[in-house]
């Protein structure tokens, strides 16, 4: 089997097949994708050229931020502001926000808080249509909502709450080495309940009772992922010292591909240019 591509690369896409809820992945660049489950087993061949382009403006940049970003862009997008990665902290209701257009959008629209099982039981947020991908991305094995927020601010306001039981950080050496068991998920979110009771009913009183709504009645989802077999140790691969990737695939989670020679995370390497094959 042989297959190639070249481009700029961007997020593995990543979807769920029911009923036997395994995610099927494809390696993706700006010129097209090739799917990577069914070359499970197989050497595959990552060259990374070394240019790199802003997946926002398109220009040639000696370095990325923020995953995919120039340092003009990384400055100046809304998308690339930290209020992106601690909600908690939108100022769109300040009149601050660098472009209101892009954070009414994105910010003042419905989110949920979920909890997820990846390494451990974590809390995150999310808009409802990202569900199940935000899941995938994390190397999730099951993802619960457990309340439906009227913007990002207040979910991440929530989820700050939630932290102080519950953690929002993946560890992903940890995720890489297994797949964590299946658990009652809804004893969680039962938990979870009970715990930010008074932190959840302030946050109601301030926006509204409408603005924040346990979800007590959503369903898990569950998640397996195309995996041969999983390291007993976790090496990671930097294509700016190893520009050259070969190896057998033995695994793709999260937005990780697993190889018997070393694991590399392609969502941090949005934007660089490479040469695959199989």
């Amino acid at each position: 089997m042989t297959s190639a591509l070249r481009g700029h690369l961007r997020k593995m896409s990543a979807t769920r097949e029911d009923p036997e809820a395994l995610v099927r992945y494809a390696f993706t660049t700006d010129m097209g994708k090739v799917a990577l489950n069914d070359v499970l087993g197989h050497r595959i061949r990552i060259e990374f050229s070394g240019r790199i382009r802003c997946q926002h403006c398109g220009t040639l940049t000696p370095k990325s931020y923020a995953q995919g970003y120039c340092y003009p862009c990384f400055k100046r997008l809304a998308e690339t502001d930290l209020c992106v990665v601690s909600p908690d902290r939108c100022h769109y209701a300040d009149g601050t926000c660098r472009d209101p257009a892009w954070g009414k959008r994105f910010c003042m629209d419905e989110h949920v808080v979920y909890l997820a099982n990846s390494s451990g039981i974590k809390v995150g947020i999310t808009k409802p249509a990202n569900l199940p991908t935000r899941w995938i991305d994390q190397g999730a094995v099951q993802g619960l909502p457990v309340a439906r927020v009227a913007t990002r601010q207040q979910a991440g306001l929530l989820e700050v709450a939630c932290a102080r039981h519950f953690t929002d950080k993946t560890q992903w050496q940890r995720m890489l080495m297994a797949d964590d068991p299946l658990v009652d998920m809804a004893q969680f979110r039962e938990t979870l309940a009970r715990d930010t009771r008074t932190d959840l009913q302030a946050l109601q009183e301030r926006f509204g009772l409408t603005a924040i709504q346990p979800l007590s009645d959503a369903g898990t989802t569950v998640l397996r992922y195309p995996v041969l077999g999983y390291p007993s140790r976790v090496v990671a691969i930097n294509p700016q010292k190893r520009p050259l990737l070969e190896g057998q695939l033995i695994g793709i989670k999260g937005q990780y591909l697993m190889l018997d020679s070393g694991v590399i995370n392609l969502r941090r390497y949005i934007g660089y240019e490479v040469a695959f094959s199989v």
